[in-house]
């Protein structure tokens, strides 16, 4: 029999102490310090069977190791195979994190129902009738699939030997717990120790494992932070539950880029990808309206077309009201503290509402000059041509500056049919032969009498 040890962790955040205290030296956080059984067994959980000719690793020179391209699993789903480069990698371990509700749990069911690969799905919350009321939903056919409601990794593992599975997915690691381990499921203890079990299955069968996790009232995700290092890949599902648009972003990803993303529409039935996101977020309107104008944006590596709304309105009480949905209060301030200085419009005392439609956040600063034209058209009664779009960032001299990857927002607005793109005086466009229109504006003043008059 092992020597039993206990040992004190940081719930929040993983730190380790010899002894009990009040507050974490790493989080500064009160009160999250417990302590936690911790009894080690000799045997592991997965041990594979050394074969007769087994030898031990040895070193080899980088021009030696073959570097023939990495086969990658099909998802059978364009946006996944978007954000993980490609497709998944054999033998790898993938986490995926996001809000409860947000639609984890769908998405990998539906994925799983679709691949063309035996899949075990694993499941420590729900109950195999509720996984299958939600595959009928979702869609009716899966024979590849199959449902095992299981916590325990010793009695999960068992199970892979007896079906052999192309791919396992975990819902999710922190209602794993193992027998070498004396602590409650979900502790720092139990999820590290549960994800090494799974890793050195992924690495030792090159079965690809999907784990996915909980995240904490500041979004970030549950358990220690040494299971994000651990794992070769974290993506985020992130959106707005009012709204029916998710994205999905990879955080870190060891075979791939992280500046793509996936974005899907969550309906009844499920998930449905969404190609082109500039139809969901453009709405489709016959007549024109004053206060809105189409800005050309970038999240990670793709190119968006967004509609900016804006609503001027004279103040009703004294102090003016700034309000966004979707967009930096701060920026919006300095924005219309340049409107006011630089170009001598007349803001001060009047109301300013800012909407980004679609129930999205954006950071780029290329928006500036859509959200410029289009509170000056709330402000002016003007409508803005629909056909204009608009990629600039506004500096505090009034400034028109230029953006990253303007030649990519110039093709983007184009296969979407926009007949004009206002951009800065001084970015440099190598296109030859555009269909669209490029005027280049070096100020504010520029915008303005261009679309107004």
């Amino acid at each position: 029999m092992s020597k039993v040890k206990t040992t004190f962790f940081c719930q929040n955040c993983g730190a380790q102490y010899a002894k009990w205290q009040g507050q974490c030296n790493s989080c500064k956080e009160w009160n999250t310090i417990a302590e936690e059984i911790i009894q080690k067994q000799e045997k592991v959980a997965w041990k594979s069977e050394p074969t007769p000719t087994s030898k031990a690793p040895r070193p080899l020179r980088i021009n030696e190791i073959d570097s023939a391209k990495e086969i990658r699993m099909d998802t059978t789903d364009g946006e996944l195979n978007r954000v993980l480069g490609g497709g998944i990698v054999p033998g790898s371990l993938i986490l995926l994190g996001g809000e409860p509700g947000i639609g984890k749990s769908t998405l990998l069911l539906q994925i799983s129902l679709k691949l063309p690969y035996k899949t075990l799905y694993v499941s420590g919350e729900e109950s195999q009738k509720q996984i299958k009321m939600r595959a009928e939903r979702i869609t009716p056919s899966g024979d590849n699939c199959y449902i095992l409601t299981e916590t325990k990794t010793q009695n999960i593992f068992k199970q892979i030997e007896a079906i052999q599975p192309e791919i396992v997915i975990i819902d999710s690691i922190q209602t794993l717990h193992t027998d070498y381990i004396e602590s409650t499921p979900g502790s720092i203890s139990q999820i590290r120790e549960t994800t090494a079990e799974l890793i050195k299955f992924a690495k030792e069968t090159n079965i690809p494992v999907i784990l996915i996790g909980h995240i904490t009232k500041d979004g970030n995700i549950a358990g220690p932070k040494i299971l994000e290092h651990m794992v070769d890949t974290v993506l985020q599902f992130e959106g707005d539950r009012n709204h029916v648009y998710r994205i999905l972003r990879s955080l870190k990803n060891r075979f791939g880029s992280t500046a793509e993303i996936g974005i899907y529409e969550m309906l009844g039935s499920g998930l449905r990808e969404v190609a082109n996101p500039s139809e969901i977020l453009i709405s489709h309107k016959n007549e024109e309206l004053s206060g809105t104008a189409i800005a050309s944006t970038l999240e990670g590596m793709r190119p968006l077309m967004i509609e900016i709304q804006a609503l001027v309105s004279t103040a009703v009480y004294g102090t003016p009201q700034r309000s966004t949905t979707g967009y930096n209060a701060k920026r919006l301030n300095m924005i219309l503290a340049v409107l006011e200085k630089r170009a001598g419009f007349r803001l001060g005392a009047k109301d300013v509402f800012l909407n980004i439609t679609g129930g999205i956040s954006v950071d780029d600063p290329a928006i500036d000059l859509a959200v410029v034209a289009a509170i000056l058209s709330s402000n002016e009664d003007i409508p803005v041509n629909k056909d204009f779009c608009f990629a600039g960032e506004v500096g505090l001299s009034g400034e028109i500056r230029p953006v990253n990857r303007v030649d990519q927002r110039i093709q983007e607005a184009e296969k979407l049919g926009f007949s004009t793109i206002f951009v800065s005086k001084y970015n440099k466009i190598t296109l030859k032969n555009t269909g669209i229109q490029i005027r280049m504006v070096a100020k504010i003043e520029d915008v303005a009498s261009e679309l107004f008059g």
